[in-house]
């Protein structure tokens, strides 16, 4: 009795097929395959070989004629390119085999895959967690195909992409990649190889945002990168992870922690394309309460974050004043020290409690009126107290106060939210805002800390303080 050997006979070049491949073909007594791929093997087949080759969507039948003529004791070669094993005729060959309850022996070679040669083209770009998907809705409902796509996509894979379009399917490759911009940024590398291998070889580097779907066709295997490929020399990579295994010179394992952590943030936001300033505050507002509600809640002017780092840097804002202690607390020690910049809360001045019984007023409203007189170009802090953020509303009505910038985060249910609209007519002050009922003296000392660290925001480096 005969056996079948399914080839792969990889993506088009005699160099990309193995020895083993080669040798059997070589030997076989039968060939069977589409037609197209016998150019890549007539001239390693032995003189008596019989060919046979059919077209397109005819795998059953070649898999059929392969038992017949294996039952009549010869040795049958399937080839497929790239590999047989992904979307080539070894699936189908072992459930014939089943299905027929056949005895026939069958051994599988590997090849090399299109998308392993595409890869190869591109760089490096398949260097860590990798799936593949084919668009061909043929013999797969697209429903299925749409939920693995979202299922790459959200689960941050490397992504290969087979047979992305034809005449008939010239839709599903843009609903592909409107998916992926749903959960990858724009800044994602794509890279596409067309007839790769082949004549006529062709090899591309863009983004997700500016990729063209028409610039492809079924011949063409597409690569997405996930969340840390990057393109470097006209290459795609994607990094395994080695050199994160290290801490990077003069980073201490604590602030290592926090840009991981950060990183992790940056890749769960809904909107990806914001601006630097508001992300660096959005992610510390994340780290400190791992709510990514605030992503829809932390409002912050346009370039609020930039102008107050500024305005440290530039000597003009030295205070930063809290409604309580815990505010100042949070505001880390290293950053004050380094940007000569004082954190000071006049909750526990002796002057407070005298003024607070006096006036009928709150301490904390107590505070901040004695804050204005001494330090009124201060930035103001507020993480609890909702009458003292109203307090420094009215001074500033009343022409006393003119805070360098507000950072309006007090919590509760009292006045809350009535304290934050409260504030947002000053325009011409830069403000951090927590909106509703959310904040925390956590919540203003972080969004301190971002103020104060924003040089740090372009490589998203946080934490040198700690």
């Amino acid at each position: 009795m005969g056996k079948i050997i399914i080839a792969g006979i990889g993506p088009g070049n005699k160099e990309d097929i193995t020895h083993a491949a080669l040798h059997v073909i070589g030997e076989a007594d039968v060939v069977i395959g589409y037609k197209y791929y016998f150019q890549f093997v007539t001239p390693y087949l032995k003189q008596d070989c019989e060919c046979i080759d059919t077209g397109m969507k005819h795998e059953r039948e070649r898999a059929e004629e392969a038992f017949r003529l294996a039952q009549q004791g010869k040795t049958v070669v399937v080839i497929s390119s790239g590999d047989a094993g992904i979307y080539g005729m070894a699936p189908l060959v072992y459930e014939m085999k089943r299905e027929q309850c056949s005895d026939i022996a069958i051994e599988v070679l590997p090849g090399i895959s299109a998308f392993q040669k595409a890869a190869s083209l591109l760089g490096a770009p398949i260097g860590h967690d990798t799936c593949l998907i084919s668009l061909s809705d043929l013999m797969t409902p697209w429903e299925l195909i749409e939920r693995r796509i979202r299922a790459a996509a959200v689960g941050d894979f490397v992504t290969a992409i087979y047979n992305p379009k034809s005449h008939g399917r010239y839709w599903q490759l843009y609903r592909l990649q409107e998916i992926f911009l749903q959960e990858r940024s724009a800044d994602t590398p794509v890279g596409y190889v067309r007839q790769a291998g082949r004549k006529g070889q062709e090899v591309e580097l863009t983004t997700l945002g500016q990729f063209d779907p028409e610039e492809v066709d079924m011949f063409t295997v597409i690569i997405v990168g996930n969340s840390q490929s990057y393109i470097a020399d006209g290459r795609m990579i994607t990094p395994r992870g080695y050199y994160r295994n290290s801490e990077p010179e003069g980073v201490k394992i604590g602030q290592n922690i926090m840009m991981e952590s950060f990183r992790t943030i940056e890749k769960e936001l809904k909107q990806k394309d914001i601006p630097l300033d508001h992300k660096w505050a959005l992610l510390h507002a994340i780290h400190t309460t791992a709510d990514f509600d605030m992503e829809n809640i932390l409002h912050t002017d346009d370039g609020a974050v930039e102008i107050l780092y500024n305005k440290v840097r530039n000597g003009t804002l030295k205070t930063i004043i809290s409604d309580v202690t815990m505010v100042t607390s949070g505001i880390r020690k290293g950053a004050l020290q380094r940007l000569g910049i004082e954190a000071k809360c006049y909750l526990s001045d002796p002057r407070v409690t005298e003024m607070a019984s006096t006036e009928n007023i709150t301490r904390t409203q107590a505070g901040i009126r004695l804050a204005v007189e001494e330090h009124p170009n201060a930035l103001f802090a507020f993480g609890n107290a909702p009458t003292a953020l109203m307090e420094l509303c009215e001074l500033i009505r009343k022409g006393k106060a003119y805070p360098a910038g507000i950072i309006a985060a007090p919590v509760g249910f009292v006045h809350v939210c009535e304290s934050k609209h409260m504030v947002k007519p000053f325009r011409d002050i830069p403000k951090i805002i927590v909106e509703g009922r959310k904040g925390g003296s956590n919540l203003a000392a972080t969004l301190c800390n971002a103020i104060l660290t924003f040089d740090d925001a372009a490589q998203l480096k946080p934490g040198r303080d700690l």
